[in-house]
């Protein structure tokens, strides 16, 4: 195996102080596109290839698949994947690095090792476990965020192919780049370094141009997944496969760096990494090198995200059409009420939610219609199943006129609930189960420190007096939003110097509340990178109990950025005039 510089390398196995490791995404979640892993390992020189499958509703859906099947509990997808995947891989030299295991790492270990001896190819399987604990009565899963570790210890013994339990995404990464260089616990500007990489790696093509707020005039049909060229000193390059489409510039890995972080120290159980010390430069084309990131000490604690199922949930939507839209929704209310009273049962949680998606003279019937979204929880699968379904068509032929929902009520779902809480590190076994079968235990790190603030970074002086106009903030800024458990975060950035004088000190708080009036009377905090010309806001309780419990429209906050930019607020004259100029960081 030759690396991108054609010097002869030994992939991880070796320890190495030069060249440059490749590491390549092809998964950013469990569902993502199948043919990616084939496609990474095809389209051009790798080390290893990683794949992200889980995430806080994954583990949810593991642990219900659990109690049909002990025996599962991890990705079956990604076993699927590597029916062709591992000769590709072996023949190119490429080690694989997946959290598939899920809720068991060593059942997806076996699993492999059997898919491996049906398909001839003689493979190394080592796995990573320690991460489950002890499930709390009323909760389906426990599991704690593990670092790198075990992985570079799966690798240094020669693992071709290591699966792990829930580690943290960037793991992915860190422990690959650790065995490589052979960083220890006290490398914590290159492990930082790492880290950063890594979380521009996690979403796959977030960082090509999925999902980006600038998309037009890229051709971003089908994104190619990225790669990072991670360096002995922890600095990286960000790029992808030649001739795979999307992008990689400023504005793809800003935007993902902000994407479900908080403030400037972003905690893991490898190392802080200081977000406000990244620096982003362009590389080439589709190439952007990310340098001088600070490393601070882990904290002492690791966090373990819970899962339990909160009870059961249905939902009707009625559509409202032509005139008199508010008058036929309150109607279909008070029916549903009454109906509710009239049995007896009432469900604990009845939301309604009025989309005006109607247009005045509309052309087609669709565009003439609203939605009314009724959703409704109950610890009692009856109440919000029969009780709900009944009432609702009930109202079929006696209610406003033009009535019909958009699909039969149902019977219920269940919906879950996540919980984040903490434990000391050194009560947490960490575990490589090496090739050939050895249980090699990870000590945390000797050295931690308890997270706290950053202290607040310095604002750039105000873009000075002139005229504005009311328009959309997206036309200066762009922006990404997600979820972690119940709060929402959005990232918002700009392009150049100038906008972000007027950014910084534009949309405060204050602002914010006012631009999205459903995060008033929650705790918003704002935190301000100048590095990236960005703001990075959290929006505690936004989702209430999380992404499984289904609590907002959007309940993973995915559009709240976009919502954001599409919001009028006054707009210097100057930097709506050079909105569409290029990207471009000092």
């Amino acid at each position: 195996m030759t690396d991108v510089q054609g010097q002869h390398t030994t992939g991880v196995r070796g320890r190495h102080t030069t060249g440059v490791l490749r590491i390549g995404n092809a998964s950013g979640f469990y569902g993502d596109r199948f043919d990616a892993l084939r496609e990474m390992l095809t389209g051009g020189p790798l080390d290893v290839l990683t794949g992200d499958y889980l995430a806080e509703l994954t583990m949810l859906i593991l642990g219900r698949s659990m109690l049909k099947d002990p025996a599962r509990g991890y990705a079956t997808t990604f076993l699927r994947q590597l029916e062709e995947g591992l000769g590709l891989a072996h023949e190119r030299g490429v080690r694989i690095v997946a959290n598939a295991g899920g809720l068991n790492p060593a059942g997806l270990a076996d699993a492999v090792r059997e898919l491996a001896d049906k398909v001839g190819v003689p493979v190394r399987v080592a796995h990573v476990e320690g991460d489950s604990l002890p499930v709390p009565e009323g909760f389906l899963t426990a599991n704690a965020y593990l670092g790198g570790a075990g992985i570079a210890a799966c690798l240094t013994a020669g693992a071709d192919v290591v699966v792990t339990g829930r580690v943290t995404d960037a793991a992915l990464v860190t422990g690959p780049a650790a065995a490589r260089f052979g960083w220890g616990p006290d490398d914590l500007d290159a492990l930082a370094g790492a880290v950063v990489a890594g979380h521009v790696l996690e979403c796959g093509t977030q960082a090509t141009g999925g999902n980006y707020a600038f998309f037009r005039g890229h051709d971003l049909r089908r994104p190619g997944f990225p790669v990072a060229e991670i360096h002995a000193d922890g600095s990286s390059v960000i790029t992808k496969h030649d001739g795979t489409g999307g992008v990689v510039d400023l504005g793809t890995v800003t935007a993902q760096l902000l994407y479900e972080t908080g403030g400037a120290r972003y905690a893991g159980p490898d190392v802080t990494a200081r977000l406000d010390t990244v620096r982003l430069n362009q590389d080439g084309p589709d190439r952007i090198r990310i340098s001088g990131v600070r490393g601070e000490a882990p904290p002492p604690a690791l966090k373990v995200g819970l899962n339990r199922l909160g009870g059961w949930r249905n939902e009707v939507v009625f559509v409202l059409t032509g005139l008199d839209i508010e008058e036929k929704a309150r109607l279909v209310r008070e029916q549903f009420d009454d109906a509710l009273a009239r049995s007896g049962t009432r469900p604990r949680e009845v939301r309604w939610e009025l989309a005006r998606t109607d247009r005045a003279d509309a052309a087609t019937e669709e565009t003439a219609s609203a939605l009314l979204r009724l959703v409704v929880r109950d610890p009692d699968q009856e109440t919000v199943g029969r009780a709900v379904s009944g009432a609702a068509i009930e109202l079929a032929l006696g209610s406003y006129p033009g009535f019909h929902v958009t699909a039969p009520p149902g019977k219920g779902a269940p919906y879950g609930v996540f919980e984040a809480r903490y434990v000391p590190a050194d009560e947490v076994a960490h575990v490589a189960v090496l090739p050939d079968g050895r249980r090699e235990t990870q000590e945390p790190p000797a050295r931690t420190r308890a997270l706290e603030d950053a202290e607040p970074s310095p604002l750039p002086p105000p873009l000075e007096p002139g005229p504005t106009r009311r328009a959309p903030l997206g036309l200066v800024a762009g922006a990404r939003s997600g979820d972690k458990g119940g709060d929402a975060n959005v990232g918002v950035w700009v392009r150049d110097d100038e906008a972000w004088r007027w950014l910084a000190h534009e949309l405060t708080v204050e602002r914010f509340r006012e631009l999205l009036p459903e995060t008033v009377g929650l705790t918003v905090v704002r935190h301000v990178l100048p590095n990236l010309r960005a703001l990075n806001f959290t929006v505690h309780g936004l989702l209430g109990e999380g992404v499984a419990a289904q609590h907002r429209f959007d309940p993973q906050a995915k559009a709240v950025g976009e919502w954001l930019r599409s919001r009028h607020l006054p707009v210097p004259v100057s930097l709506l005039e050079t909105a569409h100029a290029p990207e471009a960081h000092a």
